[in-house]
């Protein structure tokens, strides 16, 4: 470990704390109880938050529990630079977001939206980063780092509390796992549930970090890799996981499309491919539990009205 990191890992109390920050700008959101197919089945419809992803409640934290800055720069395949810049913009921070030259449309637009400085670099979430990064020590401006920052983790956790107060009978909670912020969050808010982490095939940073024993990059190659795309798992979300484990599970693009067309046949919820990514390890039988929980994490996807 770190001596950054090991001055950094949030507990369950920095969860708590989260939730009081942004309960006045974050919304809670509902959780959905139902069956398919079948058997029971419970969806916290967290792309009803503000922005359409869970990344608020880690910029809202993150920003509110740091240091005092009025500037703020941050890296993102789309909705963490959303998130930051939303957050920025209620709390009258200036925010500049590096996102990849391959960010799709569906989250450019409501990013420019917000008034932050948009800056396009690379093809992949790395390389805009790592420029993100070298500007922020070049102009000493705090850089916000998508998911290896304890603040962010803390906020993403917020999930996992709100799932405990309103379904406390949801024995197990599912999300997707990019670098690892928010399956670390969740495992720390949802009390002694069990959290199982999907990942998919091509984006294995759970799943490598755990076999090497700490944070390895892999590849970078799913239909979900827009919102799933860390090549590596941060080092804050791996030592919150070391010490508090938690089930995996892979799928493929093709079950991940499908759970996409699933939701969207079954409730008209029109969610971006890494939100159906716990829905399509469920279908395909990877998540245990009585009652399990799916996180719907965000739906910033392509749409059109017709007419």
């Amino acid at each position: 470990m770190s001596p950054r990191t090991a001055q950094a890992v949030p507990t369950a109390t920095d969860v708590r704390a989260a939730a009081e920050r942004i309960a006045p700008y974050a919304r809670r959101t509902p959780v959905l109880h139902t069956e398919i197919d079948g058997r029971p089945v419970s969806l916290k419809l967290e792309y009803l938050q503000r922005t359409g992803a869970f990344k608020l409640r880690g910029a809202l934290n993150a920003l509110l529990g740091g240091p005092p800055t009025d500037r703020v720069i941050t890296a993102s395949g789309g909705n963490h630079g959303l998130g930051v810049a939303t957050a920025a913009r209620l709390l009258g921070v200036r925010a500049t977001v590096y996102v990849p030259e391959t960010i799709p449309e569906a989250k450019a637009a409501p990013l420019a939206a917000t008034g932050a400085e948009i800056v396009r670099v690379g093809e992949e979430y790395a390389q805009a980063a790592a420029e993100a990064r070298s500007r922020a020590h070049a102009e000493d401006v705090r850089y916000l780092h998508a998911y290896d920052d304890a603040l962010v983790v803390a906020g993403q956790g917020t999930i996992g509390l709100e799932i405990a107060a309103d379904a406390p009978e949801c024995d197990t909670v599912a999300v997707a796992v990019g670098g690892g912020g928010l399956v670390a969050g969740v495992r720390l808010g949802s009390g002694d549930r069990r959290v199982v982490g999907v990942e998919p095939r091509g984006c294995q940073s759970l799943h490598a970090a755990l076999a090497a024993g700490h944070p390895v990059q892999g590849p970078v190659d799913s239909v979900a890799s827009s919102a799933l795309g860390a090549a590596t798992l941060g080092e804050v979300p791996f030592e919150v996981l070391r010490a508090h484990p938690v089930t995996t599970a892979l799928v493929g693009d093709d079950e991940i499309l499908a759970a996409q067309d699933r939701l969207w046949e079954e409730f008209r919820i029109a969610t971006e491919p890494a939100a159906a990514v716990p829905f399509a390890a469920w279908l395909a039988g990877l998540v245990p539990g009585e009652r399990p929980c799916l996180v719907v994490c965000g739906a910033n996807a392509e749409w059109r009205r017709a007419g």
